[in-house]
C-alpha cells in the first residue's frame, strides 16, 4: 500500500512538473531595454555577458560582419544545438531550448553590437532555482560553434 502511494505521488509530481514546464509562457523581461538585456535574477540559473557579479557573468562573443551575416551565423549555430528561434528583430535574437526529460524551457537572447564587434548574450531558465550550470554550458557551446563557423 505504501509503495503504491509513493508511486502515485511520484507520478503526480512528475505530471505537475511536465505541465508547468510545457505550458510556461515567456517571461515579460525578454528583449532589449535601454540597449541592454534584462539582468539575471538572484537565482543561479542565469548567465549574462552584461552582468558584473561572479555568479552570473559570462564573456560576450567577438563578432564581425554585417548584422545580417552575424544573425544568420547565430541562427545556424542555435538550430544545430536544438534551439528554436522565436524572435529575430534587427540586432536582437531570442531562442528557446527545452530540456530532454521534463521539457523545461530556457530562454537565450543575443544582441549584436556591430560597432563594438561583439554579441552580448543572456541565457536563463524560466522555472526553478538551480540549473546545474546548464545555461553556462549552453552559452559556451554556442561560442565554440560560432567561432568554428
Amino acid at each position: 500500500m505504501i509503495y503504491k502511494l509513493t508511486v502515485l505521488i511520484v507520478i503526480i509530481c512528475a505530471a505537475a512538473l511536465f505541465t508547468a514546464a510545457h505550458f510556461s509562457s515567456p517571461p515579460e523581461n525578454l528583449g532589449i531595454t535601454g540597449g541592454n538585456l534584462s539582468l539575471c535574477p538572484n537565482s543561479p540559473n542565469c548567465v549574462s555577458s552584461q552582468e558584473n557579479d561572479k555568479e552570473h557573468t559570462i564573456q560576450s562573443f567577438k563578432a564581425s560582419g554585417s548584422n545580417k551575416q552575424v544573425m544568420k551565423k547565430l541562427r545556424t549555430c542555435i538550430k544545430q544545438m536544438g534551439g528554436k528561434i522565436t524572435t529575430r528583430s534587427g540586432p536582437y535574437l531570442h531562442a528557446e531550448f527545452r530540456s530532454k526529460w521534463f521539457r523545461f524551457v530556457d530562454d537565450l537572447e543575443c544582441i549584436y553590437n556591430e560597432a563594438e564587434g561583439k554579441i552580448d548574450i543572456r541565457s536563463a531558465a524560466r522555472l526553478g532555482y538551480s540549473d546545474f550550470g546548464v545555461n553556462k554550458k549552453r552559452v559556451e557551446e554556442l561560442r565554440r560553434l560560432f567561432e568554428q563557423e
